[in-house]
């Protein structure tokens, strides 16, 4: 098959290319520093000249109040210029629970590009994923200083990233769901304990304050985020991940 990965050079695309091309597949890694404007449509028709499947996982530069806008012109371009090369699948990324967190700028932003990849012209698959582990330590430093790490006791079911790229890889290569898969990592935690765990085993001295108003995950008071009974469950536990160097 042949596929393009849209933002093909970024956390999740980069390792999405790797795994597709090791399956044997035609792969072409697109975004910006490829030449490959999805805001203006610059590069799009080339890049999906061909193509079986696109596999979009590029993210707003923002995740305030101008991410709805960069979506709808994304998508908009997206799926038009799918269209005109024949595409037979449109697969996007999106976030378990996107839709029940609506005073989340960032969270409505995806939400509205879910609704137009089902509105589309095209058969979809939507893989929402979790928190990536990956995550954790930006998500701490919005709320650090010197002496402590501000954080709410949000509960949250963070996945390796390695373990969504299974997952988009899988979905990718089947037939359209035209429907929703979400994937979730195996424990759940709250958002203080899982920085108490990092900061513990980056033997870092900070201490974790549980702060119900801290950062962005403070306007999630309940189980949004949490897989529901039936997501895919990725195998790999946060305590392995952080013991893993890398």
């Amino acid at each position: 098959m042949r596929f393009t990965v849209i933002g093909g050079t970024g956390l999740i695309g980069s390792q999405l290319v790797g795994t597709l091309r090791t399956a044997g597949h035609e792969v072409l890694p697109v975004s910006l520093s490829t030449g490959v404007d999805l805001l203006t449509g610059e590069g799009l028709d080339g890049a999906l000249e061909g193509a079986d499947t696109v596999v979009n996982v590029t993210n707003s530069p923002t995740f305030d109040q101008d991410s709805p806008a960069f979506f709808r012109t994304t998508m908009g371009n997206l799926l038009a210029a799918g269209d005109r090369a024949g595409v037979r699948h449109q697969v996007i990324l999106s976030i378990v629970g996107v839709d029940q967190v609506p005073q989340l700028d960032y969270y409505r932003a995806k939400t509205l590009q879910e609704e137009l990849l089902r509105q589309g012209p095209t058969p979809y698959s939507i893989v929402r994923a979790t928190q990536f582990f990956e995550f954790m330590e930006p998500t701490m430093s919005w709320t650090s200083d010197e002496r402590t790490v501000r954080l709410p006791a949000t509960r949250i079911q963070p996945i390796a990233t390695a373990d969504v790229v299974a997952a988009l890889a899988d979905v990718a290569t089947a037939p359209p769901l035209d429907g929703i898969l979400d994937v979730a990592g195996p424990d759940v935690f709250t958002l203080d304990e899982l920085g108490r765990r990092t900061l513990a085993a980056r033997k870092d001295d900070r201490t974790v304050v549980t702060d119900p108003s801290a950062g962005l995950f403070a306007a999630v008071t309940g189980d949004e985020l949490i897989a529901g009974p039936g997501a895919r469950l990725a195998p790999t536990h946060y305590a392995d991940w952080l013991a893993t160097p890398r």
